[in-house]
């Protein structure tokens, strides 16, 4: 397998870390709002421009606007699709730990493209966003052109940390926080907007947990996230089968650069790995 720095990858890192200053209010104006059923749950999606479909998932917390400044660089040669997961802001948040299973997660992704009247689409996933993309590549090769992960390591090379690497363990204590009962009683709006800069998108992001439902958001660690004792998985291997661009903060604490070691072994085309030194 090559490992290479492609011109696809290298101009796609620049679209995705665009921080030109933009007119959000004039994006918001110009993005078309629609849902799409998933199984009778609906998940809102914002859509900018046209061309081949590209599928932006928010991790967590977060919601489809996080993805901004993306959707106005790459909305020049591409329909631009950022949705709200399941729990969050405008989508449903159906209650109990069961709905939010990882195959429901990328069910959700697929009804998009699919209400979209698309057959597949490059596939762009952050933090929980980013294993729902690297499992939705997984399940559904034959709807996902392109991967594209930021800071989320393949899920094996997590697995692996949780289960060799101490400090990963002890810097995944707030995950086991989460998993506990009442973990969502302790969060805010404004507490979960802390990390947001901006005055006027703070405003925004407030507004959107308010929209949100807290314990939805936990119970994507409750169901999905590895628990103790770690074991490595032993399952057998689905390779990812499409080209995989990746972008990982090095200064990421939660989830430490070591995961991102022999990600290649679960590949079978190109990996384009691009780090990214002091940020987070």
């Amino acid at each position: 397998m090559k490992h290479i720095i492609s011109v696809f990858g290298i101009v796609t890192a620049l679209a995705l870390f665009n921080v030109t200053a933009l007119a959000d209010s004039d994006l918001e104006k110009r993005v078309e709002h629609g849902y799409a059923d998933s199984n009778g749950v609906k998940i809102h999606y914002a859509s900018l421009g046209k061309g081949p479909l590209i599928v932006m998932i928010h991790g967590f917390p977060d919601f489809w606007y996080t993805w901004r400044d993306q959707m106005e660089a790459l909305s020049k040669n591409y329909q631009v699709v950022a949705i709200d997961q399941r729990g969050y802001n405008l989508s449903d948040k159906p209650k109990g730990v069961e709905n939010y299973d990882m195959r429901l997660l990328v069910g959700d992704v697929a009804a998009v493209v699919k209400h979209l009247k698309q057959d597949k689409a490059i596939i762009v996933g952050h933090d929980w966003g980013g294993i729902v993309a690297w499992t939705f590549a997984m399940m559904l090769p034959n709807m996902t052109e392109k991967l594209i992960i930021l800071n989320l390591p393949h899920p094996r090379g997590l697995n692996h940390e949780l289960t060799h690497n101490p400090q990963q363990q002890k810097n995944s204590q707030y995950a086991r926080n989460f998993q506990q009962p009442d973990a969502h009683t302790k969060l805010t709006a404004e507490g979960l907007s802390r990390w947001v800069t901006d005055p006027e998108a703070k405003k925004k992001y407030i507004e959107a947990f308010k929209r949100s439902d807290f314990e939805a958001m936990l119970n994507y660690y409750k169901r999905n996230y590895p628990r103790e004792p770690y074991t490595e998985d032993t399952s057998p291997v689905i390779k990812v089968k499409m080209p995989v661009l990746m972008i990982h903060g090095l200064n990421d604490t939660a989830l430490l650069a070591g995961a991102l070691n022999n990600t290649w072994e679960w590949l079978e085309k190109d990996l384009t790995l691009v780090t990214i030194p002091g940020a987070g």
